[in-house]
């Protein structure tokens, strides 16, 4: 274990942004979210939840893929580089933690997607412990423990300081400098343990979210009313640590073409949308889409592994209260049914 004390929290970021790029949540204009440090950045590691997840890190919301250039008939491609420079990303809470797991899942897979796995080879993650989970979070439901994340180096707020427990060789190379530290930090944990176990959504019944019960769970009469007041906002899927849909695009810069991807979502009228239409062309359809991939379509795949987190962020962001807990709760079944 090491010790970082409060008052040398800007010295080590100083010491880590001289090398490399850091990220850590910051606030601008009243939200937090994960952004660059610099000198004169309001860090607010106090901050339980960003406004958006820390999966930016490694599959960014906007991303250069290539440019090209027509002359004639000759076409000049230009790959965008891959990521090639180290960065780390402090403060990442147990959820968006487990959602770069997931998100291996999808993008590590052959045929891997190297934009991703370079950003993936190049990055250092520093979780933090939650101090004190929130109404709306239900990770433990997902067998997340909020109180020892995962992460190249965990790390725990006890008193004046943070202990930091390095688990691969990178989170070694990062806190190597850092004083030892014989705190211990099992009283935290129960502390932190004990509130989640109390909080609201903590006991959710995911009976009957799997494969076996696939087409009871697509059929349900009870989606349409679920969907009923849906706007197809997308909020919910850029707020999600987990969702991977992007499309591709190409813009006319005047001086050829630029190709990149952006995210995308599952609930927009116009998502995958072809020649001939969409194969989704309702709201109930859609909205039936997100929540099937998540708790069904996405554990059927992966061990039994749920596509869902729990952060919450979608319980708070929603405008008309739609959520994934709704869900579970309206759809799920008893143990002997």
């Amino acid at each position: 274990m090491k010790k970082l004390p409060i008052s040398e929290l800007n010295a080590f970021f100083a010491r880590v942004a001289a090398d490399q790029k850091l990220y850590l949540p910051v606030e601008q204009a009243g939200q937090v979210d994960f952004g660059c440090w610099t000198e004169d950045a309001t860090v607010r590691l106090d901050a339980l939840k960003t406004v958006k997840s820390a999966k930016g890190a490694f599959f960014p919301q906007v991303e250069d893929m290539l440019r090209f250039h027509t002359q004639g008939k000759n076409i000049d491609i230009q790959p965008t580089e891959l990521m090639n420079e180290k960065f780390v990303i402090f403060g990442v809470r147990a959820c968006d933690a487990r959602a770069f797991e997931l998100l291996d899942r999808v993008f590590m897979s052959e045929p891997q997607d190297p934009f991703y796995a370079a950003r993936r080879e190049h990055g250092t993650v520093v979780t933090l412990a939650c101090g004190e989970p929130e109404a709306s979070c239900f990770c433990t439901n997902f067998d997340i423990d909020p109180a020892d994340p995962a992460g190249d180096v965990t790390a725990w707020l006890v008193g004046e300081n943070y202990v930091l427990r390095a688990n691969t060789e990178k989170g070694e190379a990062l806190i190597a400098d850092l004083a030892d530290s014989d705190d211990d930090v099992s009283a935290k944990q129960a502390e932190i343990r004990a509130i989640a176990e109390k909080l609201p959504f903590a006991n959710l019944n995911l009976n009957g979210f799997d494969g076996e019960h696939l087409m009871e769970r697509f059929s349900d009469p009870k989606w349409a009313e679920l969907s009923r007041a849906c706007l197809g906002c997308g909020t919910c899927t850029f707020v999600c640590p987990t969702c991977q849909c992007y499309d591709i695009r190409d813009y006319d810069t005047g001086h050829g073409v630029q190709r990149y991807r952006c995210w995308d979502s599952c609930m927009y009228s116009d998502f995958t949308l072809m020649a001939h239409g969409t194969n989704r062309p309702t709201q109930v359809e859609r909205f039936r889409q997100r929540f099937m991939h998540k708790l069904v379509y996405f554990p059927s795949n992966n061990e039994g592994i749920y596509g869902c987190v729990g952060c919450g962020r979608c319980v708070d962001k929603c405008p008309q209260s739609l959520n994934i807990v709704k869900v579970i709760k309206a759809l799920g079944v008893k143990a002997d049914d």
